[in-house]
């Protein structure tokens, strides 16, 4: 069974984690966490944004994690170390080489990660992200899972953990996010831990698996971020190897959790939206149109409004270029059928969207194929807290 833990990455024999403050927030909060493995195994997997404009710290990772060893992990929150030049790189390249002298590891087996303000970046954020690093790398312990957490949060209100515990193993996990949240991966950290027994191409095989249906179908406010990272460590120290189905599904119900906490958290959201698109021909097809609407505006501040616009999300998913005829679709708000064969069916005061939590079902009447999209509704509240939030 899956639920938030304090533990989060820490949960899995192996691990250690540390977070610290060192002033790159200005509110004094922590943001400088390390996670390190400690073994036996030293095995790593990693999802990258696939935002063609990369954080440093992503290029830095995408070349570390090749050979699938991975030792420690660094992550700072006040500052995303994007678009920061030649100087921005070196900064990635120092904080792993500063890892690496203090656990006595090859920098190549060090990953980094970066979130907050793009283009932003001097001496004083280096000095600070190099100090966190050996000031958390001082503080690592079994149970610093909740204090890394914190530390790699921006806008995100609470720290977000999960753990699922199997037979013999377990899988910790933390993640932030808030903001910019949409495929590819959702800005989204997060780090995932085991102390199962699995080699690289496993660990890669399962976590792609599992974020395919998890952080790439939360689709908050249709931005994209250039940092996004999402990290598995394997420790081995269970000494069990997992029955692979048994895996598969625990990995991705933790970050099924881990999606669904990152959603309840988004940037001025009222409403926590899910999206689920049935009937369609293929599941590319169902996400497709999913997405669609998750990304419409109209059909965003409708819900707002607590207006079960149908109609807008008609419009939506005539956009698409899925296989399904608009004037045989089924649209339902919270269990009620508003909409049949694409036109009336139910008057929309029969349905309540003043909960937070609202459920939008899509009948394609296509096909076999079904998926599901998270996203939230667009409010007052997102556009000033992204207005003000360089300041």
């Amino acid at each position: 069974m899956t639920a938030t833990s304090a533990q989060g990455v820490t949960a899995p024999a192996g691990f250690e984690a540390a977070g610290v403050a060192v002033g790159l927030k200005s509110t004094g909060e922590p943001d400088v966490a390390v996670v390190v493995n400690r073994g036996p195994l030293a095995v790593g997997a990693a999802v990258f944004t696939s935002n063609r404009a990369k954080a440093n710290p992503i290029l830095w990772s995408q070349q570390a994690i090749a050979d699938g060893v991975v030792e420690a992990i660094v992550l700072n929150s006040g500052g995303a170390n994007c678009f920061t030049g030649s100087f921005g790189f070196q900064t990635t390249h120092q904080t792993a080489e500063k890892a690496a002298e203090l656990l006595g590891i090859s920098p190549g087996d060090v990953l980094v990660c970066s979130t907050g303000l793009i283009g932003t970046g001097d001496e004083t954020f280096r000095a600070k992200v190099l100090t966190g690093t050996e000031d958390a790398i001082s503080q690592l312990s079994a149970d610093g899972g909740e204090s890394a957490a914190r530390a790699i949060m921006t806008t995100d209100t609470v720290p977000k953990t999960s753990t699922h515990t199997g037979d013999g193993w377990t899988i910790g996990a933390m993640a932030k996010g808030a903001g910019m949240l949409a495929p590819g991966l959702a800005t989204m950290l997060v780090v995932l831990t085991t102390d199962a027994v699995l080699d690289a191409a496993e660990a890669d095989a399962h976590l792609r698996a599992a974020t395919r249906v998890s952080f790439d179908r939360l689709d908050s406010d249709g931005c994209m971020s250039t940092n996004d990272q999402v990290t598995l460590l394997v420790s081995g120290a269970s000494g069990i190897t997992p029955d692979p189905a048994a895996f598969g599904a625990a990995l991705t119900e933790v970050c099924l959790d881990l999606a669904a906490q990152l959603q309840r958290d988004a940037e001025g959201a009222s409403h926590d939206i899910t999206i689920r698109v049935v009937g369609a021909v293929s599941e590319a097809d169902a996400v497709e149109v999913g997405r669609s609407v998750a990304r419409n505006n109209l059909f965003k501040t409708a819900i707002f409004g607590n207006d079960p616009n149908w109609g807008r999300v008609l419009a939506a998913i005539g956009t698409t270029q899925a296989s399904f005829d608009p004037y045989a679709v089924d649209v339902s708000f919270n269990g009620v059928r508003l909409c049949s064969a694409g036109a009336p069916d139910r008057p929309r005061e029969e349905v309540d969207l003043t909960p937070r939590a609202t459920d939008v079902l899509i009948d394609l009447q296509a096909g076999d194929a079904s998926a599901t999209i998270l996203t939230n509704d667009l409010t007052h509240d997102y556009v000033h807290e992204n207005s003000a939030y360089s300041s």
